[in-house]
């Protein structure tokens, strides 16, 4: 189980970065209908505010990266229109994570791509790395509604699912950069539900090039 509170900042929609501790996924309702929310304090004993999706460009809890996004197409995302998205993999083509996604990869609905809202498009720098600390959403239940769903897109405005089918090509273009973790990918030793484990492997072959 996640700490409830951890270290980090958030940017509000003017840009303004303001540091804190942050706890990612309250529960209960949020302070504005249909829209993801988190809790924030500016130092450990003051007291809780809660920041709506509509007050923030992103924030990063831990070692954790989340923008804001539109659901794309017609979907929803557990009833929510906007909600915050992790950037699990911050390369040119990103890999963003939800939980509550309308149709968990293929088949379901199609998904249309989203005109462009300027919501989360380019409003986070190279300091958005890809910690795999916390996860959103209460995972304990094991309901798949809970199940993390993956897009890829090059910002928020144009993401579209992570499927099965799509995911040797997707994820060798994603990490392009890496040509012995694309050799892995095209030799199937990683599949969407070994994603996680695929992204760690990327992360720390990365960081042995530095």
């Amino acid at each position: 189980m996640a700490q409830k509170w951890l270290p980090g900042f958030f940017i509000d929609i003017k840009g303004v970065k303001t540091e804190g501790f942050i706890h990612p996924n309250p529960g209960g309702k949020g302070p504005i209908k249909n829209e993801g929310f988190i809790e924030f304090k500016d130092e450990e004993k003051s007291t809780p505010y809660f920041l709506s999706t509509s007050d923030l460009q992103s924030f990063v809890a831990g070692k954790d990266s989340f923008v804001v996004a539109h659901a794309p197409g017609n979907e929803t995302w557990a009833k929510k229109d906007f909600d915050f998205v992790r950037v699990a993999v911050n390369e040119e083509m990103k890999i963003y994570a939800t939980r509550g996604a309308g149709s968990g990869g293929s088949g379901g609905k199609k998904v249309r791509v989203a005109p462009s809202m300027g919501v989360g498009a380019g409003t986070y720098g190279a300091s958005y790395g890809g910690g795999l600390g916390i996860s959103i959403g209460g995972g304990e239940g094991g309901s798949n509604n809970t199940r993390l769903s993956y897009y890829y897109g090059s910002n928020t405005a144009n993401m579209q699912h992570l499927t099965s089918e799509n995911f040797n090509d997707i994820m060798s273009e994603v990490m392009a950069d890496e040509p012995e973790v694309v050799e892995q990918i095209r030799n199937n030793r990683f599949s969407l539900g070994s994603i996680e484990k695929l992204i760690a492997y990327f992360y720390k072959v990365k960081a042995s090039h530095r």
